[in-house]
């Protein structure tokens, strides 16, 4: 993996990761907490991929095995709706909160697949609850575009929908496929692809 290779877990890293050590940081130190997030998002900006290739080197030379997407996957349930304010937008009327909480919900949801895929009813009736979860946010999606004022900005929330749609039925033929395969990583890296179109906070 180099700086800038667009993967999934490549922009997740800073907000799932490293944004919830540095919400705990603050509650000790908020100076020294935001200096570090300020430099560390300002790295990533610059650098894409630098905090990923960071997390990546630190697990290498710990002779860790551990799988990134499934890693990656397991701590977006483990994130506060607090500390992930990438996944939440500002806007405070009711229809943007209840996206909020759409958009939260499914995420956790997302978060258990690695310990629910090797049992295979288990597996099963969550991803009826991923599609359920799926069709409620995409409903909450349409509730906030009255509130979207300006045409460009409404389309620009039409193109995100139609991104999150496109890799859910990515994750639909994944799942296929793992099926077929039974290529558990797959699953993992089409779920942190879905889990980007999550992020709503400049909506």
């Amino acid at each position: 993996m180099t700086m800038g290779d667009e993967t999934p877990i490549t922009s997740l890293v800073l907000p799932v990761i490293l944004r919830p050590i540095l919400t705990k940081l603050e509650r000790q130190n908020v100076l020294a907490a935001q200096t570090l997030c300020t430099a560390l998002s300002k790295a990533e900006s610059t650098y894409p991929g630098i905090m990923h290739d960071l997390i990546l080197g630190i697990i290498q030379r710990a002779e860790l095995n551990l799988d990134m997407n499934e890693s990656v996957l397991r701590l977006q349930g483990a994130a506060s709706d607090y500390d992930v304010v990438e996944y939440r937008t500002a806007r405070s009327e009711d229809a943007f909160q209840e996206l909020n909480r759409k958009s939260m919900s499914l995420k956790r949801i997302l978060s258990r697949i690695p310990d629910e895929i090797t049992d295979r009813k288990t597996f099963l009736e969550t991803i009826k609850e991923i599609a359920s979860a799926i069709k409620k946010l995409l409903d909450a999606v349409n509730e906030v575009t009255a509130f979207i004022p300006g045409s460009t900005r409404k389309q620009a929330l039409d193109q995100r929908k139609r991104e999150f749609v496109k890799y859910s039925k990515r994750f639909s033929n994944t799942l296929k496929e793992y099926f077929k395969e039974g290529q558990a990583n797959a699953v993992f890296g089409s779920l942190n692809l879905l889990v980007r179109r999550l992020y709503l906070n400049n909506v």
